[in-house]
């Protein structure tokens, strides 16, 4: 199909060359070999008079005009996804259907997990690309590269649509060995042992890290970081730290390991979980089933 000379089917290979900034990477992405991307590269540049990509040192960077072009290609590579892409019916029990989650291990534990085995006897064709968060998330769901973000709400797209999932709150947990905690951990205890925190491996830091470091300051001794909430408890049993994770995490660390569950000595944040997808597939008949799935699930999570 042409529009104004151009053909459409160029459009993709542009999205691709915008977001990789590569020609080999995006020949990769579009599986063509690098002299046919490069082929496609100069006929672009001819019809957008534009280079586009220009050498920088040993690497490729965009033109101005390349730059303006990354976020109205992507939404019109979107549109039609969303208007051609997508029969208009879905039905689970014979669907087949590949669907990209990102989500935390933490809800992936609490949640994600048992939504998948519910789907797995509902819709047995369907399959999942479930990838921990990362520093580019929020790019990649407003760019469609992802199906669904799960996130804390001071996280969410204001662009895209989205629904509450569930709430926690926070304990300390500690060895079961551990005899300075049998009654509770007082604030000085809280300050003075050592510390197994969360980090994600950008470097970056979850909800309650950064609340505790706004409102605190440096006032705990971290001996352990963690690069997963499921790795914390590991560098807790048979030691004197200790760990604060989510309420609802924490309890099944406790029933499956030697660790005990204490009241926090301090007022902590109250965290919520949101289950976001991109503004064009809201009427995705089978984004709709998979989200549905998912909130009616969380809707029965018991209270904290």
């Amino acid at each position: 199909m042409r529009y104004q000379r151009i053909d459409l089917n160029l459009l993709i290979a542009l999205d691709a060359l915008l977001a990789e900034r590569n020609v080999t990477r995006a020949a990769e992405r579009m599986h063509m070999t690098q002299s046919a991307m490069s082929g496609v590269l100069s006929r672009l540049r001819e019809y957008l008079d534009d280079s586009l990509l220009v050498p920088v040192g040993r690497s490729m960077q965009l033109t101005p005009r390349a730059e303006s072009l990354i976020e109205p290609v992507r939404n019109i590579i979107l549109q039609v996804d969303a208007t051609l892409g997508v029969k208009p019916e879905f039905e689970p029990a014979t669907a087949q259907r590949h669907f990209r989650i990102i989500a935390s291990d933490y809800v992936t534990q609490v949640l994600l997990a048992e939504v998948l085995r519910r789907i797995a006897q509902l819709a047995p064709h369907l399959s999942f690309d479930v990838r921990p968060t990362y520093a580019g998330m929020a790019q990649d769901l407003d760019q469609g590269r992802v199906d669904f973000l799960i996130t804390p709400a001071h996280l969410t797209l204001s662009d895209h649509p989205q629904a509450v999932l569930f709430d926690d709150t926070y304990h300390v947990i500690a060895c079961q060995q551990n005899r300075e905690m049998v009654d509770g951990i007082t604030l000085e205890q809280y300050q003075s042992v050592g510390h197994v925190v969360y980090q994600a491996e950008q470097g970056t830091n979850p909800w309650f890290e950064q609340w505790y470091a706004n409102q605190h300051g440096n006032t705990r001794r971290i001996e352990v970081v963690a690069h997963g909430f499921l790795l914390m408890p590991r560098f807790v049993v048979g030691t004197g730290r200790i760990a604060t994770i989510q309420t609802r995490l924490a309890k099944q660390f406790v029933q499956a390991m030697p660790l005990r569950l204490l009241e926090p000595p301090l007022e902590t944040p109250r965290l919520t979980e949101v289950l976001q997808w991109h503004r064009y597939r809201d009427d995705d008949p089978g984004v709709q089933w998979v989200r549905d799935q998912v909130v009616s699930l969380a809707h029965v999570m018991p209270a904290i």
